[in-house]
């Protein structure tokens, strides 16, 4: 039957011939969307490896940052004293 270069072809020749066109407007949003990409990558080679700015989260609230002291001086009271089982003797009798 067809090889995949012969399906490849008609394939091509359909888009050009039904999307004659939309092609310039296809080709200025491909161009557009590779600048973009070409310059978030160079952005990200910019960026030091492990430096990324915080989420920012509304209504959030900001815990301390790893490897500082915490800030909360409060300290755990004591443990209450635990509960003794009830043995029944001390309850009055109906």
């Amino acid at each position: 039957m067809f090889g995949l270069s012969e399906i490849a072809i008609i394939l091509v020749v359909v888009i050009l011939v039904l999307a004659a066109k939309k092609l310039p407007d296809l080709a200025r949003s491909a161009g557009k969307s590779a600048r973009i990409l070409k310059a978030e990558a160079a952005a990200a080679q910019d960026e030091p490896a492990g430096q990324t700015a915080p989420r920012v989260i509304p209504g959030e609230t900001v815990g301390p940052q790893h490897g500082t002291a915490p800030t909360d001086t409060a300290r755990p009271s004591a443990a209450p004293d635990p509960i003794q089982p009830d043995s029944g003797q001390s309850r009055p009798r109906d």
